[in-house]
């Protein structure tokens, strides 16, 4: 579904992502970890278009989307949850994902029936705007937004910050049903013990690179690793 290859991404003169390389199949859930500041975020930025790469390639679905811009990404099927919400402090809950929304033709997708009854509370909000949600509910309406855009690979960075373990728990069930409905997802976690739970394989980052790659008992069996890189205590 998406394939990553050498990309080189810079912040002015500085070199965020350097040579990363990954792929995200169909009906998996992919994570990439890593402490803060080491390109995770910039690398999602890159797939969507918001922060164009200088070097590589983006290969969604067969097309290369590398100089795409954001809009035409996403109307290929890329939807975003960014880090920090981002959700639009005037507009209404409703209005969030009106905005959003793109049926699918003759298939049953993400419409806001079904996304009330994945996320009730907001349904119950629906009529607020932005700035009077919880940052809770925020992280819900920033999930229920992508999901209106019916994306085929949804890119989510760092959902789980900053959340009470129901709603984290309420995430991985997310994910866990976007798997089985066949949507390919690429999750971005500093929270590396939720990322192995949820994943199918895992990606670490350091400085702007991949540094291991393995599925998610073989990384969490993986002490140096963990020590190295994600900042988890060896065992006494």
């Amino acid at each position: 579904m998406l394939s990553v290859v050498d990309l080189h991404t810079y912040y002015g003169d500085s070199h965020v992502l350097q040579g990363v390389s990954l792929q995200a199949l169909s009906g998996a859930v992919t994570a990439i970890v890593g402490r803060n500041g080491v390109g995770k975020t910039t690398l999602c930025r890159s797939i969507v278009g918001f922060t164009p790469a200088s070097a590589g390639r983006i290969v969604f679905d067969g097309a290369d989307i590398t100089a795409l811009r954001p809009h035409d990404i996403w109307a290929r099927g890329v939807g975003l949850v960014p880090q920090g919400r981002r959700v639009f402090s005037s507009l209404t809950v409703d209005e969030h994902l009106a905005v959003a929304a793109r049926p699918l033709t003759g298939a049953a997708g993400w419409d806001a029936a079904k996304i009330f009854s994945l996320f009730p509370r907001l349904a119950e909000r629906r009529r607020h705007r932005g700035d009077r949600l919880s940052g809770g509910e925020q992280q819900m309406l920033a999930i229920a937004r992508a999901l209106a855009g019916n994306p085929r690979l949804l890119v989510m960075d760092e959902p789980t910050e900053g959340l009470a373990p129901a709603l984290v728990a309420a995430i991985a069930d997310l994910t866990v049903r976007l798997r089985r409905e066949q949507t390919a997802v690429l999750l971005v976690e500093q929270n590396a013990a939720f990322a192995v739970r949820v994943a199918d394989s895992v990606h670490v980052m350091s400085k702007g690179t991949i540094v291991h790659s393995s599925g998610p008992a073989e990384l969490w069996s993986n002490d140096d690793i963990k020590s190295r890189f994600l900042g988890v205590p060896p065992p006494v």
